[in-house]
This record gives structure tokens, sequence and C-alpha cells, in this order.
């Protein structure tokens, strides 16, 4: 019998790292990347049905795609409560960015604390190659240090979008496969 699970993703990272370029581009499955767009005032939420491989389950994502500027940090932590997956975007030429992937994955671990959350570390813009300043091993460096799996795409030029997100929900389905299995040899 086919399962929906819902899973809420939290995408966070400073402003300009394309996090909405990235949710749009994944939400309308590669055909719509936005030139003109407004920055992202407090959590704008996409939803988007991921079919898991080799079972008729589904996962049903809440992708909260949300505000990189500090004005905005209170307002949005109230959203985070209980995230199933976290995705942290920075941009591959932009060593501040980079910087505060720690600070923006502690936020949100801090709402869920003594729980293993999935992530995903995202390297955006790799497309701006000449520009790079962010190696692909100091990305997976970073990533491995805080358990969270390595991607590098272009939002812009829709490469690799969809990976992280497939990953996620997999990794997702994955924990509630083995909850369940648990919850069963429990009865």
């Amino acid at each position: 019998m086919p399962t929906i699970l819902r899973c809420k993703c939290i995408i966070v990272g400073d402003a300009t790292v394309g996090k909405s370029s990235i949710t749009q581009v994944f939400h309308s499955d590669g055909s719509h990347f936005p030139k003109n767009y407004v920055m992202t005032q407090g959590v704008e939420v996409l939803v988007k049905l991921v079919n898991i491989p080799e079972t008729s389950d589904s996962v049903e994502m809440y992708i909260y795609d949300t505000a990189g500027k500090e004005i905005f940090s209170d307002f949005v932590k109230r959203l985070w409560d209980h995230p199933s997956v976290i995705m942290v975007v920075y941009d591959c030429t932009s060593e501040t960015s980079f910087s505060s992937c720690v600070k923006w994955l502690e936020r949100v671990r801090a709402q869920s604390p003594n729980t293993q959350i999935p992530g995903a570390l995202i390297a955006n813009k790799v497309d701006l190659e000449q520009r790079r300043i962010i190696s692909p091993k100091k990305g997976q460096e970073l990533a491995q240090a805080n358990k969270l799996e390595y991607f590098e795409c272009s939002a812009k030029e829709m490469q690799n979008v969809d990976t992280p997100f497939f990953y996620l929900a997999n990794e997702f389905h994955k924990v509630y496969e083995e909850r369940a299995e648990l919850f069963n040899s429990l009865s």
C-alpha cells in the first residue's frame, strides 16, 4: 500500500546565495529560473511530491525557503521547529557565505537538540568557475565535519539542483522505515 510521508525541509544560508533560485528550479522541474525576484522576507513555503525509488512510497516535501538576512532571523527561527531535513546553501564565490554555514546549521539544529537530522551542504553558483573561491575539497571537508552530504549545483544553469532534494527525501524515508521497523518490533 503506498505511503505518503510529510517532510519539513528547512533551507538556510546567507542572503543572495541562491536558496530561492534552487527551490524554484526544483519546484518547477527545471522549467523556471527566477530572473527577477524580490529578496525573501521571512519564509516562503513550497510543496513538492518526491517518489521514492523501488517503493510505492512518496515524500511530500514542505520546503521552507528562509530569508538569509539577520534582520529576519528571530522571525524565521520560530518556523524551524521540528525540521525533518536541513539544506545549508553557500555561494562558492563568497568566503563570507561559506563561513556562515556552521552558524546556520547550529541555529536549525538547536530547534531539535539530541536529534540527528539528515542534511546537505550545497555549493551553489558553480557555473561561475572563474570567480570560484571555495574549492570542492573545502566544501566536502565542512560537510563531513558536520555530518552532511555535499553537493554542487548551479541554479542558473539548472545543473544538479534536484539531486540534493532527492537525497534528502530518500534519507527521510530511510529514517521513517527504521522507526517503523523499531515500532513494529516493540509490539
